[in-house]
């Protein structure tokens, strides 16, 4: 009998198979001048020069052509064999998408975007089940590369500040190391902004909505003067906090005021050269989601034999007894976990984390033959992130017992952090056309220097009858420790130097006009020094070597080396049904954790994918359906292992990241269809199948296997929307409608334990081109994001219901911290109005 893997893979080849025989039954014959969607002028892209007016008529009907540069040149999205989505900006429109975290409802199935803890500040990027849990250290890379213009962000810090004005965003799913400048194992999402025209226009949007919320941009383009054309992009968005906080004068939960400038200017020194020049700063100001006690005891820990508490059992642990008591709640907490509050139980005192991200960066391009274009992108890019996180209240360890003294009275764990990082990359492009052959060749150096620190004291205190709460001293409260920079028991510091060093290339051979043979390859260096500064507040610059040899701490300084094949068959079956089959691998580096405090190392990661794909137009060009499935071998997953600690001075987070033997799987089907029935209507539909499995792994120091998970990918997840324009006399009403799907899945590396399924529509009403003032067209609009106002927990960790981790005792485990789960629930509804105007 076949499992559901198996039979899913069949049937997407049956589909396949059926679509490249029934398409060209179904399609009628290709209209003399088929419609083309010209792409606007974008910051990584070549000015095209506009084909001369013609006197032909132009078939307005069915779907236009999608223009991507994932192969670094412009070809026809259904003609690329890459299995790819692309969101318009007026997609983004339509979906209010004001920053990447946005797109976490769902916008692409396979795409998985979520917080790192609760906190918008740093974002979980994943395609295909690469998605790693705690990107957030300084010594660990990415598995899906995220691109701006072309340039690898090498920070999970700063993702989510404000869009500037974006052409499109790319998925591109699998491998992509012969395509872009870093490795990347999953995928890339590349983000394409709007470049200089060397025309006067522009656009500006003002909007307000609920929560106190508003929003604007203001886009200009001025006239090429002297041969230099130059853009102007300016944006604000604000958010007061859904989830209060009781505490006076501070910070409420999910709010956030992001703001940001962009200057390019293009130049055009010598015919055939085309040079960008920008600069751009971000400036995103916020605070995490609330975390909410979701439950008391759900596993039934107590103290006495493990075997009277089966489900009060730590993975990866063979405790005989478990010890200590489990505490009841004071009664200011409160236990949800069916809704939203709109008020957290207890004020704790919160700031704003606060991101900023500035960025120079030159793209030139140079047409030197007709067989030949040379492209530089060369990039200085920074973030510095300041994070404040007290999102968990008494909801987190450690926990208060009535009759408390001191310091045992102290609760509220307060997560502070500072990372600075800066980069360099410079990439050499050669891409051209030779007879029959397309090639892509290129050049890559990466030079990143990051550092960090952090510190997690508490900031409240019980009395001893737990009736009252004080606010502790911000210095000296918690063990003598607190808040304030120059006051913290610094939990861990470190600094990493990075240097990424790669040549890269591939070759299509069009042996036909139907038949297309691509090989490429990538030879990657990597090289990462790292120390550790500071580990459980012990200096490690001045320690002697006694204490460094009695932590096991030894610094990094590694290096790896990968050579990376791909080849790629393509099919034109017809001018309306292409097919590919893909063979592809991908690296992601080593590294170090630098909370342990031995700074323990990891190694890297390697996939191998093998992919077959359809491509497919039919009913006059009014439907598209494409079709993927893959199957991904990755050897050595990185997977992470964590657990709070409690200490007289606050808590510290020890996270461990091992390479999990042997070879996990992940095999997926994706699915997406559009279809225009009629004029004005255009539906669409996507869906993305994900089976993971990591092979157990044998924790060394009990001697007990555990099983992992790859987080925050759903076995099943789905979209679909309706898009309808209707004209009214010279204007256009527009609607827009989506819905999105996520089965419940996994978050955290170590517990099977999942987060909620979820379902969340987005909608959008316009009345566009009004013309106000001759030639000016507005359009004004109203929006909501989760219509239907569903609450789901998309963060669950039940670490606090469980015993605490082993230290120097294997057999036995203590409940003295046992809470409950606690999570976060997803934004609530949020509603507006915005007008713009085109100039």
């Amino acid at each position: 009998m076949l499992n559901s893997a198996s039979l899913r893979l069949r049937l997407l080849a049956g589909a396949a198979l059926t679509v490249a025989i029934a398409a060209p039954v179904l399609a009628a014959p290709a209209p003399t001048a088929a419609k083309d969607t010209a792409p606007a002028a974008t910051a990584a892209d070549p000015v095209i020069d506009p084909a001369p007016a013609t006197a032909e008529p132009v078939d307005q009907t069915g779907l236009g052509e999608i223009v991507v540069t994932a192969t670094k040149r412009e070809t026809n999205l259904q003609k690329t064999p890459i299995a790819i989505n692309v969101l318009s900006s007026q997609a983004l429109t339509d979906r209010h998408v004001q920053s990447l975290y946005d797109l976490a409802d769902g916008a692409v199935p396979s795409l998985r975007v979520a917080t790192f803890e609760a906190r918008q500040s740093a974002l979980t990027i994943g395609i295909r089940g690469i998605v790693p849990l705690d990107a957030n250290q300084p010594a660990r890379e990415q598995g899906v590369g995220v691109y701006i213009d072309g340039v690898y962000l090498g920070r999970q810090h700063g993702l989510n500040a404000a869009l500037f004005d974006v052409d499109r965003i790319e998925v591109l799913k699998g491998p992509q190391g012969t395509l872009f400048g870093r490795n990347t194992e999953g995928g890339a999402l590349s983000i394409v902004t709007k470049g200089p025209s060397g025309k006067w226009g522009g656009s500006a949007t003002g909007g307000i909505a609920n929560y106190g919320s508003y929003n604007g941009t203001l886009h200009v383009d001025l006239p090429e003067t002297y041969g230099v054309s130059l853009k102007l992009d300016g944006v604000i968005q604000h958010q007061d906090a859904t989830t209060k906080n009781p505490l006076a004068d501070q910070t409420g939960f999910n709010y956030y005021h992001r703001r940001g400038f962009k200057a390019t200017a293009r130049v055009r020194p010598i015919s055939g050269m085309t040079a960008d020049f920008s600069y751009d700063n971000g400036y995103d100001s916020n605070s995490p989601f609330y975390s909410q006690l979701l439950n008391v005891n759900p596993n039934g820990c107590k103290a006495g034999a493990q075997s009277a508490s089966p489900a009060c059992a730590l993975p990866g642990t063979n405790y005989t007894s478990l010890t200590g008591s489990v505490k009841p709640l004071p009664s200011q907490v409160v236990v949800n976990g069916d809704s939203r509050m709109k008020v957290a139980d207890i004020g704790v005192p919160q700031q704003p984390s606060i991101d900023k991200t500035h960025g120079f960066t030159s793209n030139i391009r140079w047409d030197v033959a007709p067989e030949i274009e040379l492209r530089s992108i060369t990039a200085w890019r920074g973030v510095n992130a300041t994070q404040y996180d007290n999102s968990g209240g008494y909801h987190r360890v450690p926990v208060v017992a009535a009759g408390c003294v001191g310091s045992a009275c102290n609760f509220s764990r307060y997560s502070l952090a500072d990372l600075h990082q800066n980069q360099f990359s410079q990439e050499f492009q050669a891409v051209g056309t030779v007879g029959q052959f397309d090639y892509v060749a290129g050049l890559y150096y990466f030079n990143e220097h990051i550092s960090d620190d952090a510190a997690t004291p508490n900031s409240l205190a019980f009395n001893s009858a737990l009736t009252t709460i004080s606010v502790l001293d911000p210095c000296t409260g918690s063990g003598g420790f607190g808040s304030l920079v120059g006051c913290r028991s610094i939990d861990r510091a470190s600094e990493v130097h990075s240097k990424s060093y790669a040549g890269y290339g591939q070759v299509t051979w069009n042996a036909t006009d139907r038949v297309h043979l691509t090989a490429g390859g990538r030879y990657t260096r990597d090289e990462k020094q790292g120390v550790l500064h500071f580990s459980r507040n012990l200096n490690y610059d001045t320690a002697t070597q006694a204490q460094l040899t009695a932590a096991g701490y030894a610094p990094l300084d590694a290096t790896w080396n990968r050579f990376n094949p791909m080849a790629t068959l393509a099919y034109d079956a017809s001018d309306s049904v292409h097919v590919y089959a893909k063979y592809a691998t991908g690296y992601r580096a080593g590294g170090a954790s630098s909370r342990t405090s031995n700074y323990q190392t990891f190694n890297p990661e390697d996939v191998k994918s093998y992919e077959i794909g359809a491509k497919t137009d039919f009913w006059n060009h009014r439907a598209r359906l494409n079709l993927a499935g893959y199957i991904m071998d990755r050897k050595n997953s990185q997977v992470d292992i964590s657990s709070i600690q409690t200490t007289a001075s606050g808590s510290f987070n020890n996270l461990v990241t091992i390479n999990a033997p042997g070879i996990t799987k992940i095999r997926g089907i994706e699915a997406d269809l559009t279809v225009q029935p009629v004029d004005g209507l255009t539906l669409t539909a996507g869906y993305a199948y994900t089976y993971t499995k990591i092979p157990p792994v044998l924790i060394a120091s009990t001697g007990v296997y555990q099983n992992f998970y790859i987080v925050f990918t759903p076995r099943n997840a789905a979209n679909g929307s309706v898009d309808y324009t209707m004209p009214v006399g010279d204007m256009d009403l527009k609607f827009h409608l989506d819905g999105n799907y996520s089965q419940a899945t996994q978050t955290f590396d170590q517990f099977a334990t999942k987060n909620d399924p979820a379902f969340i529509a987005n909608a959008r009403l316009a009345l566009a081109n009004i013309h106000v003032g001759g030639s000016n067209a507005v359009t004004i609009s109203a929006w909501v994001r989760n219509l239907f106002d569903k609450q789901y927990v998309f963060r669950r960790d039940p670490s606090n219901s469980l015993p605490g981790a082993p230290t120097t005792n294997l057999t036995s485990g203590s409940v003295n911290n046992v809470l409950g789960d606690y999570g976060n629930f997803n934004a609530p509804r949020t509603y507006g109005m915005e007008a713009s105007v085109k100039f």
